[in-house]
């Protein structure tokens, strides 16, 4: 065989190689829909009021929550820009729960990739964070959704009929709350 034609063929291997590394599941595209992720109910009262979900129940759709808009954060505890944007995410959260328009429109919950129950309890309690938090040891929800690289934020506006859709879909720390949540409820249309 010619040197040029191994090159040829090792070339070939290489793009269909990365054309199928590629072809992945892409993360959640602003106006398109939420894959179907099942959350367990939380034990805690207050994030079963928070969320507004049937407390009779284990488990949950994010559409089931009762809002206008969820607000999802994407985190690890091992990120070291998750542990660095905590407290401005916390701020976030606080500016939400202190507006009386706007604590019962827009909910906000995270999703741990590759966490266990430890290691989301771990990074509630070390960081103050009073939005409910769920585990995803297994990586199973971080799979639907592409497998973003952490934080992540995705916004989704719940319509009464149970449908949703995804208007907010970025990788990246929230540096500004307040610009933030502008940006947020300027593309929810809020």
């Amino acid at each position: 065989m010619k040197k040029t034609s191994i090159i040829s063929w090792v070339s070939i291997f290489l793009l269909l190689s990365i054309g199928l590394l590629s072809a992945g599941i892409a993360p959640p595209e602003e106006g398109g829909v939420l894959p179907d992720i099942t959350l367990s109910v939380p034990e805690m009262s207050t994030q079963q009021d928070y969320l507004g979900i049937d407390k009779n129940k284990k488990t949950f759709r994010i559409s089931e929550i009762k809002a206008e808009v969820v607000l999802i954060e994407i985190f690890s505890m091992y990120c070291p820009y998750c542990q660095k944007d905590a407290p401005v995410v916390n701020e976030l959260y606080n500016t939400i729960a202190q507006d009386e328009k706007l604590k019962n429109k827009i909910k906000m919950i995270g999703i741990g990739a590759g966490n266990s129950p430890f290691e989301v309890d771990f990074f509630q309690k070390t960081y103050d964070i009073h939005f409910p938090l769920f585990p995803d040891g297994e990586f199973s929800i971080h799979k639907m959704l592409g497998e973003v690289r952490t934080p992540y934020f995705i916004g989704v506006k719940i319509n009464k009929d149970g449908t949703h859709s995804v208007f907010y879909s970025n990788r990246g720390a929230i540096e500004d709350a307040p610009k933030f949540l502008n940006l947020i409820l300027s593309k929810a249309g809020s």
